[in-house]
């Protein structure tokens, strides 16, 4: 039997959990920890970030900056601002990482499957033939192929290009 190490799921396994939502608490951080928080981009509405614990390479999330749990009590302007943020973070991974396809979804409530249930949040999750394949099937293991910090240094740049400089 093979062994491979995924230590950097030992801390959301183990982690701190902390108190008050994750979402908000990276939002109201200072700019110069963006790059620490994973923070891509910054738009009047909402906010572009790497998830922490990806399903695979270079999976986003659009996280409007209003601090809400259901879809319809979200303004229209962030409801705009995160289909606008959604499709350049689409062109920015397209780019970068040329995918060959995307998941573009929301988990509302827990029964869906939500991680954070209190503060509603778009996934956009690059995809590639075989991405899904007897690890995630058997072992209950994905494999990110590249760090989060590379990733973010590919995408940074791109995203300030398509969204008109930083947010």
């Amino acid at each position: 039997m093979k062994t491979l190490w995924t230590p950097w799921r030992m801390g959301y396994i183990l982690g701190e959990k902390g108190e008050g939502c994750l979402l908000c608490t990276k939002q109201q951080a200072p700019r110069e920890r963006d790059r620490e928080n994973y923070i891509l981009y910054r738009g009047a509405t909402c906010y572009i970030m790497l998830n922490l614990f990806p399903y695979t390479n270079g999976h986003l999330m659009i996280v409007p900056y209003r601090h809400v749990a259901r879809l319809e009590r979200l303004d229209d302007r962030s409801l705009y601002d995160m289909m606008a943020l959604t499709r350049a973070s689409v062109a920015a991974l397209t780019q970068a990482l040329s995918p060959a396809g995307f998941n573009i979804g929301m988990n509302l409530g827990k029964a869906a499957g939500a991680g954070i249930v209190q503060h509603l949040h778009l996934h956009v999750v690059p995809r590639w033939r075989g991405d899904v394949n007897f690890m995630s099937v058997l072992g209950e293991t994905r494999l990110i192929p590249e760090a989060l910090d590379a990733t973010y240094e590919k995408l940074l740049p791109i995203l300030n290009a398509l969204l008109g400089g930083e947010g």
